[in-house]
């Protein structure tokens, strides 16, 4: 019974402790160095952070109000604006056609797929990014534009790069100046940046689709010699795609078919 006793005391003691305000602790002292603390003798500090919603004191916190709210939403539009406005419309496309003409259903999955057309993005954009770094994004940063101006000249090789894509089929212009009401452009800056976008996209997806027809061409044979094949065998049941995906991947791997794609897609663009 006096062990019991003992026990329950310890324990009763050991909450009271556990309950004790962290106000009424003892300051822990942090280890000096000529009166400057000593880095790592004291915890982790947890900073404040404090949202406070008002009203404005002026039109200058409107409108900066309004700049971070256009800013969060080009933010969340960024993939998209990826998409469109560079090379990885047309490179992902043709990437998905060959998946299907070798009649493969997840190999490569798409992730892979997507993160190939990403590279190869990169690849064929860097100069276009990095006339934008050197003359839009580090004058801003310097201080020495506004944002103003450097949009504008983050437009201008955006609309340039684009522009060189529609140069020898300039139809897609032509379509949404007419349906916008718009008189006949003399030159590029003539061109609006609300029609360029849109009929960039309608010529990307057209030179893919064009693209895919010639690299289904060669597969369609393989599939129709083996189909042929087999029906005068008098193998009905058997599914032509299984023996006709073999042979088609060797095919692809003897004309190293992903070099041969990338280096023609590469070219496609005219930026090398």
């Amino acid at each position: 019974m006096t062990a019991s006793r003992r026990s329950a005391a310890a324990v009763v003691f050991l909450v009271a402790l556990a309950l004790v305000p962290a106000a009424q602790a003892p300051a822990q002292s942090v280890a000096t160095d000529g009166g400057n603390p000593i880095v790592g003798a004291e915890g982790l500090q947890i900073p404040f952070v404090d949202i406070q919603v008002r009203e404005p004191n002026g039109e200058g916190e409107v409108a900066l109000s309004l700049q971070l709210l256009l800013m969060l939403g080009v933010l969340s539009l960024a993939p998209s604006i990826v998409i469109i406005m560079t090379s990885f419309l047309r490179i992902a496309i043709v990437l998905d056609f060959i998946r299907r003409a070798l009649s493969l259903q997840q190999v490569p999955p798409s992730q892979v797929m997507m993160g190939v057309a990403l590279f190869i993005t990169l690849f064929i954009m860097w100069p276009t990014f990095e006339t934008i770094y050197e003359e839009a994004y580090r004058p801003l940063s310097d201080g020495r534009i506004g944002v103003d101006e450097a949009f504008e000249r983050f437009e201008g090789p955006m609309r340039i790069f684009m522009y060189r894509q529609m140069r020898a089929d300039p139809d897609g212009v032509a379509l949404f100046m007419r349906m916008a009401g718009l008189s006949r452009p003399r030159t590029l800056a003539d061109v609006p940046t609300y029609v360029l976008i849109p009929s960039f996209i309608l010529h990307e997806l057209t030179v893919a689709f064009k693209i895919g027809i010639l690299l289904f061409i060669p597969f369609i044979i393989i599939d129709m010699v083996v189909a042929s094949t087999l029906m005068s065998m008098g193998m009905i049941m058997l599914p032509p795609i299984m023996i006709s995906l073999p042979f088609k991947l060797i095919l692809f791997v003897l004309v190293d078919g992903w070099n041969l794609i990338t280096q023609q897609l590469v070219a496609s663009f005219g930026v090398f």
